[in-house]
């Protein structure tokens, strides 16, 4: 009944196994409508590193949910907006956030659009509508304070500007996307919430023949007249749009505005740390390491050494095919994680052989010596794995709260690591082991074990 057992969980273990290696061996694959690839990360394909800075006076206080909710905001617009899905957005400190864009070419546009406060207005501009592209000021308040910079620019000019009325914001927008007109012009269609809805059929009912501005940032995009009430809740955006340019917006909507406003105090273009050919001899390195380890374990542990390699290939491919799943970004410090990682798998195989060769020296059976030495070694193995992960928890915290991507990439790969390298102990070890020895004699066949 327990070899049966085994047998449920080699099978489940080779299915495991099979996919894991087509994870792995494809590239820019599709798995439920996500595309699968290696996410490589800046010291390795090179790209953009920004700091941002909430665009407030020093001694203002900022809500501290504030930053959080940018943060949130800016990772969607770069998933969005640039398809980029390894960058890293991350908090530094309590007004600062962290933005990493690998093999981004266009650092200049991606993070105008990343600092834009995207906030969406909606304005009545009555029977005399501005150009597109002119600033103006609103009556919306943000924040406790208008969020209408350029009026403090012209006031200073000693020009007065008038204050439009906004009838809503983009706060009513329930969902936002890229549309071609019958004209073949590029749109950007909306839909409102409920509310929303009802103040636009309110207000374009009552100001047929009028102007409604919609204005992104206090700029003015378009400033469309009222033909007729628009009572279904939806409109669409529209004012010389390119493909790009229509994307852009609709990206910003979609996301929200910022809470604080943003801007860029430090940006760095870097190169990879390794170049192709310096990534090729640190790849080959690796598989040299790993050749060498997996030869020793077949020679001083002979057939159980041998299924640990098994057990250890096993790993290699399911860590690797989580971390393309996940997806995790490889840094050279996350690449450091993951080896490491490999050697504690490495350990656990080796506490399991030294007690099962104990086992065998005091006349056990296969059978039990095999289970006598996966439960006399699980202890060691739990308590140094368990520490190590409580060591990964405090890594990855410090590394969020101090900005430091690289700390966290190494804390992530090598957690991930340590619990597949977990299940590979508790479970694949041992299956192989039983599946392989349990019919084996132990009276004909010593060599095998190396007593």
């Amino acid at each position: 009944m327990q070899q049966r057992r085994y047998y449920q969980f080699f099978v489940l273990i080779l299915i495991l196994l099979a996919g894991a290696v087509w994870v792995v061996v494809t590239e820019n694959s599709t798995i439920f409508g996500r595309e699968i690839f290696t996410h490589l990360g800046l010291d390795l394909v090179g790209g953009v590193q920004a700091l941002l800075e909430a665009d407030v006076p020093a001694d203002a206080v900022l809500d501290p949910n504030s930053m959080d909710t940018a943060r949130t905001i800016i990772e969607n617009r770069v998933n969005g907006l640039l398809g980029v899905g390894e960058a890293t957005v991350q908090k530094a400190g309590d007004r600062r956030i962290v933005v990493e864009l690998p093999g981004e070419q266009n650092p200049e546009q991606a993070l105008g659009t990343l600092k834009e406060t995207g906030l969406l207005e909606f304005v009545d501009m009555g029977t005399n509508p501005v150009p597109a592209g002119t600033i103006i000021q609103t009556d919306y308040v943000l924040s406790g304070a208008d969020s209408a910079q350029p009026g403090d620019a012209n006031a200073s000019t000693g020009e007065p500007q008038q204050t439009w009325h906004t009838i809503m914001t983009g706060a009513e927008l329930k969902d936002v996307g890229v549309t071609i007109s019958k004209l073949k012009e590029y749109e950007v269609a909306f839909e409102l919430t409920s509310d929303g809805g009802k103040i636009f059929a309110d207000y374009t009912s009552k100001n047929v023949g009028n102007y409604l501005a919609i204005v992104l940032d206090k700029i003015v995009i378009s400033s469309p007249r009222v033909n007729s009430p628009i009572t279904g809740g939806k409109g669409v955006i529209s004012g010389n749009f390119d493909q790009e340019s229509s994307n852009k917006l609709s990206v910003q909507l979609r996301y929200g505005s910022l809470p604080v406003p943003l801007k860029v105090i430090e940006t760095r273009a870097i190169g990879p740390t390794l170049g192709q050919d310096s990534l090729q001899k640190s790849l080959k390195a690796g598989a040299i390491g790993l050749s060498i380890v997996i030869l020793f374990m077949a020679l001083y542990y002979r057939l159980p050494g041998v299924l640990a390699d098994f057990a250890l290939i096993t790993y290699a491919l399911l860590a690797f095919a989580l971390f393309k799943l996940i997806p995790v970004t490889l840094t050279l410090p996350g690449i450091a994680g993951f080896v490491l990682s490999i050697g504690m798998a490495v350990d656990a195989n080796v506490l399991i052989f030294e007690r099962l060769k104990e086992e065998l020296k005091l006349g056990k059976t296969l059978h039990n010596a095999i289970d006598l030495a996966w439960n006399r070694a699980w202890p060691s193995i739990r308590d140094s794995n368990f520490s190590t992960l409580i060591t990964c928890a405090i890594l990855f915290w410090f590394g969020s709260a101090f900005g430091a991507s690289i700390i966290k990439g190494f804390a992530v790969t090598l957690a991930l690591g340590v619990g597949v390298s977990l299940f590979t102990a508790v479970t694949v070890t041992r299956t192989y082991l039983h599946i392989v020895m349990d019919n084996i004699k132990l009276s004909d066949r010593h060599g095998w074990f190396g007593l």
